[in-house]
């Protein structure tokens, strides 16, 4: 089977002010696949790259160096227009649900607009809005409510419905579940694991949490300082990872007892300090 989405020694550098000042790389030298209908986890520490990353396959961010190329086309420096006819295929759900969605538009215009901006016509639209709806659990008179009527949870559910909208091949999610509590998580992880399954829908699935991930993913990498330092299934990751920072990331994960978590706060610690001596 060929790889839906293929990133190669992909680097990426964002300008900064001053002539001798040398812009440092966010990414240095990324490659990744994704297969039809996968779940790809990427995670890392704020300021690992994989939010930028994430924003580079969508092009809100144009790399330095190295390709991506989506069903063996190459999609690193579109223009305005093929980017926009890309949207049929690659979609995004961003962290923050409510700021995502105009607060001023109802819910039904906010999940029609990107149908009727690929041409669909309005009745076809309502149509189609009512089966996205359904498709997410939520109730057909949430069409005729604005975001700020529904919870944080519900508000993900509707962005989730948008980025369906067109069908997409590939859905980046930029962490989807970290803003809303642990029960909410759980309801949100589950319908992705539901329309992947209903639809065969692909997902770069960018989070903190290798908790998360293990839930929802099947293969996970790990990026640390702009770098891949691990990729591997879900399960060999999350219970047999094989890099310090990959094991410094998992101990990071609270717990309710203090003592143990004494002992994660100085493994974590050490695992820090051999990847320092590492690096020198």
């Amino acid at each position: 089977m060929n790889n839906l989405l293929e990133i190669r020694d992909l680097r990426l550098s964002y300008e900064v002010r001053g002539i001798r000042r040398k812009a440092p790389e966010v990414l240095r030298g990324v490659s990744l696949d994704i297969a039809p209908g996968e779940t790809l986890g990427l995670v890392g520490e704020s300021g690992s790259g994989k939010t930028t990353l994430g924003r580079a396959i969508l092009g809100l961010a144009e790399p330095t160096g190295g390709t991506i190329s989506f069903d063996g086309r190459d999609i690193t420096r579109l223009g305005v227009k093929p980017r926009r006819a890309l949207a049929r295929d690659i979609q995004v759900v961003f962290q923050d649900p409510y700021s995502s969605l105009n607060p001023a538009l109802q819910i039904a215009d906010i999940l029609a607009e990107p149908l009727i901006a690929q041409g669909a016509a309005h009745g076809d639209s309502r149509r189609d809005v009512m089966t996205l709806l359904d498709q997410v659990g939520l109730p057909a008179d949430a069409a005729d409510r604005y975001p700020r009527e529904f919870s944080g949870g519900q508000r993900q559910r509707v962005a989730i419905a948008r980025a369906l909208a067109l069908k997409p091949r590939l859905i980046v999610c930029d962490e989807p579940v970290s803003a809303l509590d642990l029960t909410t998580q759980a309801r949100v992880l589950d319908l992705l694991v539901d329309i992947q399954r209903d639809t065969g829908v692909a997902y770069l699935f960018i989070t903190h949490d290798l908790q998360v991930v293990r839930h929802i993913s099947h293969r996970v990498a790990v990026m640390y300082k702009g770098e891949l330092v691990e990729v591997g299934s879900a399960d060999d990751v999350t219970t047999r990872p094989a890099h310090d920072y990959t094991r410094s990331l998992m101990l990071a994960a609270p717990t309710a007892d203090p003592d143990r978590q004494r002992e994660r706060r100085a493994l974590r610690q050490r695992h820090r300090e051999r990847m320092g001596a590492a690096e020198r």
